[in-house]
């Protein structure tokens, strides 16, 4: 796995760079991107027509040492409101029920053209747009969430209530010498403030073991961390040594066995627990959106809760059902019958 994400493309998943190829490989721009797309860009659909990625901003400020971000695509620089709001308009007559909002850093929306709660008036627009019935945040970034879009996202019944928030670590070593602005105190406090304003919201994460200097011990408090906060989602990634960014003049110390061993053992702790709150959700009635049939079996479909996001997250598999009676894009009232890790087997009520 890439120890970074790049945001993903206009309608498309996550870009990344690791064991597929290497930043090394790439040709480093002589001058900064400038350039952002809007809402008069052709647009191709990359996903199937029920949802769609928009971008609300390109670039970014923050100098992460494992990142190579910055130096690919240049500063942050947001769209204007009007031109996001002109293409979901767009998007949803075209049938797109979801919108993910995504860049660099989505929270940190508007700051570069000095407007403040900007990201908050764009959920309370987007809200309001026929049509759509989720839209979903992803890539918010942990010193620029503020109480303004929290609020948006409570009170806006379409926004779902769903926070991707990638923190890499929770090892106040590993962070600084990561460069990230927070420590394990400060996400302690966040979360907890995230969970007070925003009741029942899902919470996903990503870290990375095997940085420059890990240690066994800052792999423990990261579990810690883990087991403390009981994330929905958690994905974890091996650090990858690329030319460009500001760790490679750090010695790539950590073995990649220990690297494999380490990301297991987050893993199979983070399967553990959310296996656990899985089965609690049996017997209960909930609302999901149809993405299609099962790969796996004909006759089952695969459906997604609000709190769960497309490619990334596990799913909710429709049993019980005629799969030909349900399109792409439907919203189904079901009862929870079954769990399977992380997946939920359901069947509709």
């Amino acid at each position: 796995m890439s120890t970074r994400h790049c945001s993903p493309s206009l309608g498309g998943p996550a870009l990344s760079f690791g064991e597929a190829g290497s930043v090394s490989d790439l040709e480093l721009p002589s001058a900064l991107p400038t350039y952002i797309y809007d809402a008069d860009t052709p647009r191709v659909f990359a996903t199937p027509r029920h949802y769609a990625y928009v971008k609300v901003a390109e670039g970014c400020d923050y100098a992460c040492a494992f990142c190579i971000i910055p130096t690919l695509r240049g500063a942050y620089r947001s769209r204007p409101a009007a031109s996001i709001v002109q293409e979901a308009r767009a998007l949803a007559a075209r049938g797109v029920k979801e919108l993910l909002l995504i860049s660099q850093d989505t929270t940190f929306y508007g700051i570069d053209r000095q407007e403040r709660g900007a990201l908050a008036g764009l959920l309370r627009t987007l809200n309001a747009i026929d049509g759509l019935e989720w839209i979903r945040l992803l890539y918010l970034y942990p010193t620029t969430i503020d109480d303004a879009t929290l609020d948006a996202m409570a009170e806006c019944e379409k926004v779902c209530k769903y926070i991707d928030l990638p923190l890499q670590h929770a090892s106040n070593p590993v962070l600084k010498r990561m460069k990230r602005p927070g420590t394990r105190e400060k996400y302690d406090g966040l979360l907890s403030r995230i969970r007070t304003k925003v009741p029942d919201v899902s919470l996903r994460t990503t870290f990375i073991v095997g940085f420059p200097g890990e240690t066994d011990a800052d792999v423990d408090e990261l579990c810690a961390f883990v087991s403390d906060h009981a994330f929905d989602h958690v994905g974890v990634f091996t650090y990858s040594h690329e030319e460009g960014t500001s760790a490679h003049q750090f010695a790539d110390d950590v073995p990649a066995g220990v690297k494999k061993r380490r990301r297991s053992k987050v893993m199979s702790l983070q399967k553990r627990l959310v296996g656990q709150r899985q089965r609690q959700r049996i017997g209960h009635r909930t609302r999901v959106m149809v993405d299609g049939p099962s790969a796996d079996h004909e006759l089952v479909l695969r459906a997604r809760l609000s709190t769960q996001a497309p490619d990334i997250d596990a799913s909710v598999y429709l049993a019980e059902c005629d799969p030909s009676a349900y399109r792409c894009g439907d919203f189904v009232e079901v009862e929870i019958i079954g769990s399977r890790d992380y997946d939920l087997v359901a069947r509709p009520v």
